[in-house]
């Protein structure tokens, strides 16, 4: 008797573990419909956010067009040379971690000038640092001959940027001996391209004369002459150190 009560026990279990899944089965078909659409509907909507709420950075690098006629090195020296005057880098920015410091110098070209170019590589980057630091070490020498190749001998009322695309064809062409013609053509196009046509206009015919210049061996000096005080300015001037250190 005791064996038969397990048997009439034990028979009622098998049908209780499939019966909630037959329950559910029979209730989950009147509901699967439904219950099929809102993961799909939560999934559209998840991927979507993040397309469009990545980050302002990422829509400017799909908005900006890129530009791949401006020099790259060139258009993130005269920005680096704008945030160095105006007190928000340092020459050294661009070091040996090279691809991250480019990257974020690109981002500061696009903010600025308002167009991307093509990633600097590391033979861009060497350029950047040599054409930055040595503009900013030779600047006093090189506004001397800015200033005496433009009708506005006050350059301080330059703009900012047009400064900085001429004291780097100015560095590339009197310190480093670059070719002039690829000089021009690249500074002159930066200047088109960033500025206006106008203002590679300009760039053109100061970089050309000084171009003559050179090649004449005919560079506007300053006066070495008059007091102590005075000569010591032209020296500071022709060789681009503080007076006091003269």
């Amino acid at each position: 008797m005791a064996q038969v009560l397990y048997l009439r026990l034990c028979l009622p279990a098998e049908p209780r573990k499939f019966s909630p899944s037959s329950s559910s089965s029979s209730s989950s078909s009147s509901s699967s419909k439904p219950s099929l659409k809102l993961p799909q509907r939560t999934r559209s909507s998840n991927v979507s956010i993040p397309a469009t709420t990545k980050g302002g950075s990422s829509r400017l690098l799909k908005t900006q067009k890129l530009n791949s006629e401006v020099s790259p090195h060139r258009a993130v020296s005269a920005v680096r040379l704008m945030r160095i005057e105006l007190g928000g880098a340092f020459a050294d920015l661009l070091n040996e971690k090279g691809k991250g410091s480019g990257e974020n110098e690109m981002g500061y070209v696009q903010r600025t000038l308002g167009f991307r170019t093509r990633e600097l590589n590391h033979h861009d980057l060497r350029l950047v640092t040599d054409i930055v630091g040595g503009t900013i070490r030779w600047r006093r020498y090189l506004d001397h001959l800015i200033s005496s190749l433009c009708h506005d001998k006050d350059i301080s009322s330059m703009e900012p940027l047009l400064l900085q695309i001429l004291r780097i064809g100015f560095y590339e062409i009197v310190k480093l001996d670059m070719p002039p013609y690829a000089v021009v053509d690249e500074n002159v196009r930066l200047a088109k391209v960033a500025l206006r046509p106008g203002a590679g206009n300009m760039v053109n015919g100061i970089l050309r004369k000084l171009v003559a210049l050179k090649e004449d061996e005919v560079l506007p000096l300053p006066r070495v002459e008059g007091d102590d005080r005075a000569q010591a300015r032209a020296l500071a001037t022709l060789y681009s150190h503080p007076v006091v250190s003269v």
